[in-house]
């Protein structure tokens, strides 16, 4: 990637959040943003231009058709319609995956030839449209996945410990969505593990740790209950991907992946999984050992999303 050129497909809360957070951590060179309404994105370009003055780094920012694609080093997609309250990720599947059909087809038409992050929901299982679609190998499709649950918990558990929720190292890991579950038995704070920690501070108890994976289950219910959608977190968390892809980093982050037989459930599936990225997207998926009771809960996980694609016979 000589030059870091992003390209955004849709312009609602999650795409200009996300935007938006691009230009003030100043991630990228170029940014060009896709709307089916192109007024819509035009003025959107127009009003973050106007920061630049502000911004921690020159950049180039347009609006644009799918030929904005082509010399893109990523393309996130955050096309869809919005969850209504009440709604699960699951129930949005059959409404937004021809969109992202129509959309990953228009992308790979331009001559596309980087890295795809898709961010609408249900995730796991439009990532896994938008790789079929797009023919391209699987380390250069992903998913935001349980990136955002996993910040989600990370902050709960400091709210109780009191230590910055960069120093816990805890993961949500499959569905984005209500089967997703915390890996007890692989959370740290520092080098301590989650459970150590829990036996040595009267801060938190066991009981605790339930009330915090409820927490973090059902924050995007609680957040559609007071202010109709949820932008902010998962724009923030894209351009920790982003970062994370651009810079080289080989950081672990968790994202929607394909499985590919690393973990004993399904191959043939996206869904939350702890992977290294790179400039290359996905350098491989780290293999926890899970206890039993994760496992478990993994596979459950791996079957929903499973069970909802066999439906869509894609």
């Amino acid at each position: 990637m000589s030059k870091s050129k992003v390209v955004i497909v849709g312009t609602g809360f999650v795409g200009m959040s996300y935007a938006y957070a691009l230009v003030n951590q100043g991630t990228i060179e170029e940014l060009a943003l896709i709307d089916i309404s192109q007024e819509k994105a035009e003025g959107e370009a127009m009003d973050l231009n106007h920061g630049l003055a502000f911004a921690k780094r020159k950049m180039t920012i347009k609006s644009g058709d799918y030929s904005e694609c082509k010399d893109a080093g990523l393309v996130v997609i955050t096309a869809g319609v919005n969850q209504k309250p009440g709604e699960t990720r699951i129930d949005l599947l059959n409404r937004n995956a021809k969109i992202i059909q129509t959309v990953t087809r228009n992308i790979m038409e331009s001559g596309f030839d980087g890295i795809i992050l898709v961010a609408s929901n249900p995730v796991d299982i439009l990532t896994y449209v938008a790789w079929k679609e797009s023919k391209l190998p699987s380390s250069k499709v992903l998913g935001s996945g349980t990136s955002l649950d996993t910040a989600r918990l990370r902050y709960e558990i400091s709210k109780y410990i009191h230590i910055d929720s960069r120093n816990i190292h805890a993961y949500i890991l499959g569905e984005h969505g209500d089967s997703e579950f915390v890996c007890w038995s692989k959370a740290y704070v520092g080098t301590k593990p989650m459970l150590d920690v829990v036996e040595s501070m009267k801060e938190i108890k066991f009981d605790d740790l339930d009330h915090i994976y409820i927490k973090v289950r059902d924050a995007a219910q609680e957040i559609i209950k007071r202010k109709n959608a949820t932008y902010y977190g998962i724009g923030m968390a894209l351009v920790r991907i982003t970062s994370a892809i651009f810079d080289n980093e080989n950081s672990i982050l968790p994202v929607s992946v394909y499985n590919n037989g690393v973990y004993d459930i399904d191959k043939d599936l996206y869904i939350g999984l702890p992977a290294v990225l790179n400039r290359d997207g996905v350098h491989h998926v780290v293999n926890l050992k899970l206890n039993e009771e994760e496992t478990q809960k993994l596979k459950k996980s791996a079957k929903l999303l499973k069970d909802s694609l066999n439906k869509m016979n894609i």
